[in-house]
């Protein structure tokens, strides 16, 4: 049963987003949009909730649709709201005087504490906010769900809790989901849209096996182009040697077939389209400066505690080598950021006396926070770059357009780019900095997938030695090559993150 159409939709805003956008919504499909960013998810899913007019092409809907939009920021007038009360207000009239109750089932489909009912939007963590935007379209009994970037902000427990929800809805209920999480779109999904400016591509397979089929598809239209390019250019070369023929011999009929074979060229070469090339969103690179000590970082014993002195674990003895890509697992709150907070303390500070770790001399830390706390909002990119290296404005700019950042994004504040951007920047002044060892805390976090997948290649390309915490589960499984699990107040050396997966119910 089909409950939304698309009909040659597009949008230009600078340039086209998308255009010529075919697509059919039916009842129990599972759809993917995959883009990089800014290449138009959220503007088409805004387009289907009817927040937004398209440039071009039409959607019609069943009659009565209750279409379900969750965005993928909180709208600023709610941060003031409980979140019972941002739930609630989703309910008509009616309903909050004698159905109050839905808030309340709602609330428990996905395990929303008590404690945080009846506390601020603003008060909570990223996570729970996101929390509450589904709740909201939750509790709106809709037909349909569009979710824009649901797993942002999730950990990897409430990112296993979301695909067990969305996998037990009903099951003729359309879901269309914006994300770069890779294994949540395997684990949720059963169709694939790749949004392009022209000739997006649907395919009726979960991501991981529809970019398969995708990439087979671009190479199909490549050796079509060029077979096209060839016969044109083979009918050409006949008709060169025909027009000559024609001419010496003063044959009409030869110059006749000559102009006609041109004419066949030049259609062939007309109607030709070359296959698509993905426009990269900016060039992602890192260093390894290298170093000859083995053993980078020594733990003896050492206690990882809460600001106030409470411990969270001991780490043992352990020995973080050159050529380790630890992964540092373990649910929220167990003390993965302190660690790696006191890590970072140890590298930058040797002298300083820090109980139980101790780090190597020839140590250059490269670190990255999932807030991205080193970029100051007020600073534009350029001035960033020239600030903490020794490049001049010229070779600073020419550093940022290779990672995405346009002439006149270099000129604004660093608060106005978006997060995508944000990332790329951080990971440019990272690389600058000519780091051996790097510290890397949901690196992730903002990138699209091929940023995510460029990161993926550097790390392993430089053999980088490095510690990091995401929960970005094909990140892990692909960088890491050993996995430290926090567990029970200890730092244990797990074979493999898959248990740990298992055990958060993220087995995507």
């Amino acid at each position: 049963m089909t409950l939304i159409n698309l009909r040659n939709l597009g949008v230009t805003l600078s340039a086209p987003l998308f255009s010529q956008l075919n697509l059919v919504v039916n009842a129990g499909d599972r759809i993917g949009l995959v883009a990089a960013n800014g290449r138009g998810k959220s503007t088409l899913l805004r387009c289907i909730a009817g927040a937004m007019e398209a440039s071009e092409g039409e959607i019609t809907r069943s009659r009565g649709l209750m279409v379900g939009y969750v965005e993928q920021d909180v709208p600023e007038a709610l941060m003031d709201r409980t979140f019972y009360a941002a739930v609630l207000e989703m309910l008509s009239a009616d309903q909050r005087l004698g159905e109050r109750w839905r808030v309340d089932v709602a609330m428990e489909s996905l395990e929303v504490p008590e404690t945080l009912r009846q506390r601020p939007l603003k008060h909570l963590s990223g996570g729970w906010q996101r929390v509450a935007m589904l709740v909201r379209v939750l509790v709106t009994e809709a037909d349909v769900l569009l979710l824009d970037e649901p797993t942002n902000h999730l950990d990897l427990a409430r990112i296993g809790r979301l695909e067990n929800w969305l996998n037990a809805l009903p099951h003729d209920m359309p879901v269309v989901i914006s994300s770069h999480d890779r294994a949540f779109l395997d684990a949720t999904t059963n169709r694939t849209l790749f949004l392009r400016p022209e000739q997006s591509q649907v395919f009726s397979l979960p991501y991981t096996r529809a970019r398969a089929a995708l990439r087979e598809a671009d190479a199909s239209d490549e050796r079509r182009y060029q077979r096209d390019l060839k016969a044109a250019q083979q009918l050409r070369q006949h008709a060169a040697k025909l027009n000559n023929i024609g001419i010496n011999s003063g044959s009409d009929l030869l110059l006749s077939k000559t102009k006609q074979l041109k004419q066949r060229a030049e259609k062939l070469e007309h109607v030709a389209k070359p296959a698509h090339l993905e426009r990269s969103a900016g060039t992602i690179r890192l260093a390894n400066r290298g170093t000859h000590a083995k053993v980078l970082v020594t733990l003896d014993e050492a206690a990882v505690e809460t600001p106030d002195g409470r411990l969270l674990f001991r780490t043992g003895k352990q020995f973080i080598c050159k050529g380790d890509r630890i992964a540092l697992l373990g649910p929220n709150g167990v003390g993965k950021t302190r660690l790696v907070a006191m890590l970072r303390s140890a590298i930058e500070n040797p002298g300083a006396t820090h109980a139980g770790i101790k780090a190597t001399q020839s140590l250059v830390l490269g670190y990255c926070d999932q807030a991205l706390a080193h970029l100051v909002d007020a600073e534009t990119p350029v001035r960033a770059l020239i600030r903490r290296f020794d490049v001049g404005d010229q070779r600073a700019r020419a550093l940022l357009a290779g990672s995405g950042l346009s002439i006149e994004m270099q000129g604004r504040p660093i608060g106005r780019l978006s997060g995508g951007q944000k990332a790329r920047l951080g990971l440019l002044l990272l690389r600058l900095a000519q780091p051996n060892f790097y510290l890397l805390d949901e690196p992730t976090n903002h990138l699209d997938i091929e940023g995510q997948e460029a990161l993926e290649d550097e790390l392993m390309d430089h053999q980088a030695s490095c510690l990091l915490v995401s929960h970005d589960r094909n990140f892990v499984r692909t960088v890491g090559n050993r996995f430290w699990l926090i567990d029970r107040k200890k730092l244990l050396e797990l074979d493999g993150p898959e248990g740990f997966f298992a055990s958060v119910g993220a087995t995507g």
